[in-house]
């Protein structure tokens, strides 16, 4: 139903008062709509989860609790009719928002189950929609009392055990075994809970050098953790352009290195865009630091890799390409001619070429016979705390099977 019973308008309009972003959970069968929506989620602040069917939202409701599902239509209808019986089976006390034609049956009789099985059913959101349509849509829902913009600050964040990176595995294209894996910080925060990564890792500002200080003592000692169980394992951090600025921060991380026979390195994934900007100084730095067996990547990477063509000395050991390029790539062949342009760079340069976002068997197919040496995503894994890392990812043996 589009409109909402005038009774219940005010007990739906608006999310709890609540001093975290809302989780969203983003339901679709569609690859291209979920990382709209995604974007989209996180640009306004909350956390996001994608799932593609019922198997995946039971994992996600069985690991976090969101506020919110979406549910797009193009899911199938009766896949998203189970979809809300699962929720309205597991007691969900969260809200729900259907997308889809406005006269579409299928979407009606998805948002009349809601509502029968006593679901708390948001105003149907019609597509075509825009993104600021979903952006009023989710600010009205999170506007009673907005979070602060919070950066954490060396206070509020120690000890080093107060900050939680999860860790998503990296898969090798060839044998299908686990090759590293890439941290992402932070997914949880004491007492904010789960908050997006951007609302404590900034790209710069006064508190940016202690966070970072932060997550290199996390991933290091996560590493030592996992290494006492299964031996080394090749661990990516993120850190903001802001950390080849400060020779402190560079020297913190040197003195973190471990001393350990079974060490073989530490990547630090950097932003392509701002390395770009700051190529020259990224460059000198990231030779300094071959020395100490620490190996610069470069995330996210799409229209802007022609910057890199040309260069005569490439100290960079990987080229990871954007999400936005490798989700959807099978049925897009202007992202299959970006990802092969990278890959033909990342060849010549005698770097790694890495997938991130395969969310499909299609997508793997495509980015296998494209070329890509590496590939992380959730048709493999979804980001998972460093205790079921060590259970789950370290302890398999043999090629990792497809979600």
């Amino acid at each position: 139903m589009d409109d909402q019973r005038p009774d219940d308008a005010t007990k739906l309009a608006v999310f709890p008062r609540r001093s975290v972003m809302p989780c969203v959970c983003v339901a679709d069968a569609g690859p291209q709509l979920r990382t709209f929506l995604v974007e989209t989620l996180e640009d306004l602040g909350c956390v996001t989860c994608e799932c593609v069917d019922v198997a995946a939202l039971t994992a996600e409701l069985a690991s976090r609790l969101p506020d919110l599902v979406v549910i797009g239509s193009s899911t199938g209808g009766i896949e998203a009719c189970k979809m809300v019986e699962l929720l309205a089976a597991k007691e969900f006390d969260g809200k729900v928002l259907v997308l889809g034609p406005r006269v579409s049956p299928m979407v009606r009789a998805v948002q009349e189950l809601g509502e029968k099985l006593g679901l708390t059913m948001l105003r149907l959101l019609p597509t075509p929609f825009s993104r600021g349509d979903l952006r009023n849509c989710i600010a009205a829902l999170a506007s009673v009392e907005s979070p602060p913009n919070h950066s954490m600050t060396a206070a509020e964040t120690s000890p080093v055990n107060s900050l939680e990176l999860w860790y998503q595995p990296k898969i090798d294209m060839g044998t299908l075994a686990l090759s590293g894996a890439e941290a992402l910080v932070p997914i949880r925060h004491p007492t904010l809970g789960a908050v997006p990564p951007g609302s404590v890792m900034p790209d710069d500002g006064p508190h940016v050098g202690a966070v970072t200080e932060l997550v290199i003592d996390r991933a290091i000692n996560d590493w030592r953790y996992f290494t006492a169980r299964h031996g080394h394992i090749e661990i990516a951090i993120n850190l903001p352009i802001a950390f080849f600025r400060d020779s402190e921060l560079i020297e913190h991380l040197w003195r973190r290195i471990p001393d350990h026979p079974a060490f073989e390195g530490l990547i630090v994934q950097v932003n392509a865009a701002e390395v770009i900007r700051n190529l020259k100084l990224v460059r000198e730095l990231a030779r300094l630091l071959r020395y100490r067996t620490i190996a610069i990547s470069l995330g996210n990477l799409g229209a802007e890799w022609p910057s890199l063509s040309g260069l005569d000395d490439f100290p960079f050991v990987e080229l990871k390409v954007a999400r936005q390029f490798v989700a959807g790539c099978a049925g897009d062949r202007r992202k299959q001619t970006t990802c092969r342009r990278i890959i033909d760079l990342a060849d010549a340069l005698g770097a790694r070429a890495v997938a991130d976002g395969v969310e499909s068997r299609a997508d793997f197919l495509a980015a296998r016979e494209l070329g890509f040496n590496l590939v992380q995503g959730a048709l493999f894994a979804r980001p998972m705390t460093a205790k079921d890392f060590a259970r789950s990812a370290l302890g398999r043996g043999g090629p990792w099977p497809l979600a």
